[in-house]
């Protein structure tokens, strides 16, 4: 007897639709075919002990499951309870039509309890468009899936539940979510506020004009200067996530396997930090079975570089194209995957090995040419994807104790949010440009003009300050979003002015 039951395969950030065949038939053996992975063989031992422990029995003939079509590479244990109702109802221990009209996932232990599985919401996704009546998976998964409505997600413990779902001995309310009250209820709950940190309005307002124009920013500063923590509050500020971003963040995170237990639509922007140890795949992602890495897991949020210069060269080379592209491909032999990586770049670094170069107070011990190779490390192509530099100075001891509350996210945020609406309009005839850092430069001409006067000022300070060639496109980038926060229609020269000091890396013998 053949029966079928549909699974499904992520591949990137995209779901594909798996028919699982099971005959059982004379003879002996039990036979996993169509390119499946040494999880997936291993499912007849789980299979087994779970039909025992339940009172069901394996059948002693042969038993051949092909996993349909036969040139994906399938990975993963996701596939035990398929595979086992397929067997069950080829060997007539499971009576029902229905098996047809679901898309049926999840891991089982030995005694038939379900485990949660991965990507769950790119496979509901995918199971609505291919019509398909509803989603039968492991409840730790089930809020995350019922994100996607007219599809009904019916969530299970264990494998009985399932069977007793199909044989109408068991009824079990599809699980349904109201998306947008859900996402209102948790977008933008941050524990972090600008109005934690005293001091330091020079690199508030600086990480200000990063989130109005969606530029890269790095700071240059002392240890303990609060660049980390000036760095952690950039996401409060940022707009608030759509229901479209929040679904293409919550996608890479499912896929990933980072949203946990009970999970639903993420209504935070992301904020990834990963230490300096990391390898080029972890951070672009990759693998035999591609996964999205860091950059990925920060689409439509932040990723934060602590101490720059000690990440490994080749780490931050491979970085160029994802920021120009805003997105990275993984090729390999039999599939190329994109995987979105629309990020804010935020580094931090100190601006020696010993921490006290250009400091106030107390002497660098670093010798001659020792802070110049240091900086060497961050390369001028990816100083170049930066738009903003910006030296942090330590606080002082008066604005550590002052009493007078800080300006709050909250606050800055409208500002923000006000200046990238001004954006919205500019570039509404470009659906792939968004912000002002996302001006290729052809466009910089026409949009940020400046007068006689700008232009005088801009080579006076490119002259005077040692400034390379390649500050000229992102002072104006920046120059620009300095004006929309300010509500002005032109560039003018404060804005201009403002926008030139943001360039410190770029001045010849900075570090002296």
């Amino acid at each position: 007897m053949l029966t079928k039951t549909f699974g499904s395969a992520v591949q990137g950030v995209n779901a594909y639709t798996i028919t699982i065949e099971v005959v059982v038939s004379q003879g002996t053996n039990f036979y996993v075919v169509g390119l499946p992975d040494n999880a997936i063989k291993e499912s007849q031992q789980r299979i087994e002990a779970a039909l025992k422990f339940r009172g069901l029995r394996m059948p002693r003939t042969k038993v051949v499951v092909n996993m349909a079509p036969a040139d994906i590479r399938k990975e993963g244990s996701a596939y035990d309870l398929p595979i086992a109702l397929g067997i069950l109802h080829a060997s007539q221990q499971l009576s029902t039509e229905q098996l047809g009209e679901y898309i049926i996932m999840g891991e089982m232990a030995l005694d038939g309890a379900l485990r949660p599985i991965r990507g769950v919401l790119p496979i509901a996704i995918q199971a609505r468009k291919e019509g398909f009546k509803g989603f039968i998976l492991p409840r730790e998964n089930a809020r995350e899936a019922a994100i996607v409505n007219n599809l009904d997600i019916i969530p299970v413990d264990t494998m009985q539940e399932a069977i007793d779902f199909f044989e109408g001995r068991l009824a079990i309310e599809p699980l349904v979510m109201d998306t947008r009250d859900a996402f209102q209820l948790d977008a933008n709950q941050y524990a972090a506020d600008f109005a934690d940190v005293q001091g330091q309005e020079n690199i508030k307002r600086a990480l200000e004009i990063a989130a109005a124009g969606g530029h890269n920013v790095i700071m240059i500063g002392p240890p303990g200067a609060g660049k980390t923590m000036l760095a952690k509050r950039l996401p409060t500020i940022l707009p608030p996530l759509t229901i479209q971003e929040a679904l293409e963040t919550t996608k890479i995170h499912s896929v990933a396997g980072k949203l946990g237990a009970n999970a639903s639509l993420l209504g935070t922007r992301p904020f990834r930090a990963p230490h300096h140890t990391i390898s080029d795949v972890a951070l672009v992602g990759g693998g035999g079975n591609p996964q999205p890495g860091e950059i990925s897991l920060a689409h439509n949020g932040v990723l934060f570089l602590d101490e720059l210069p000690e990440f490994k060269r080749t780490v931050l080379e491979v970085m160029r194209q994802p920021l120009e592209e805003r997105r990275v491909t993984i090729s390999r032999a039999k599939v190329s995957i994109d995987f979105p990586a629309n990020f804010m770049l935020i580094a931090s670094m100190n601006p020696c090995p010993c921490g006290y170069y250009n400091h106030p107070e107390k002497e660098c011990v670093c010798g001659p040419g020792v802070v110049q190779r240091y900086l060497n490390k961050v390369s001028g192509p990816l100083l170049d994807r930066i738009d903003l530099h910006v030296e942090v100075t330590p606080v002082t001891f008066d604005q550590m104790t002052e009493t007078r509350k800080a300006e709050s996210s909250q606050a800055i945020q409208r500002r923000v949010d006000a200046a990238r609406q001004v954006q919205a309009r500019r570039f509404q005839d470009f659906p792939d440009i968004h912000s002002n850092a996302m001006m290729p430069p052809q466009m910089v001409k026409d949009i940020c003009a400046i007068n006689d006067a700008g232009r005088t000022l801009l080579k006076t300070a490119m002259e005077r300050l040692g400034l390379s060639a390649r500050a000229y496109d992102r002072i104006l980038k920046v120059a620009r979003t300095i004006a929309d926060l300010a509500k002005a229609d032109e560039i003018q020269l404060p804005h201009l002015a403002e926008a030139i000091q943001y360039r410190s890396l770029d001045r010849e013998g900075w570090a002296g």
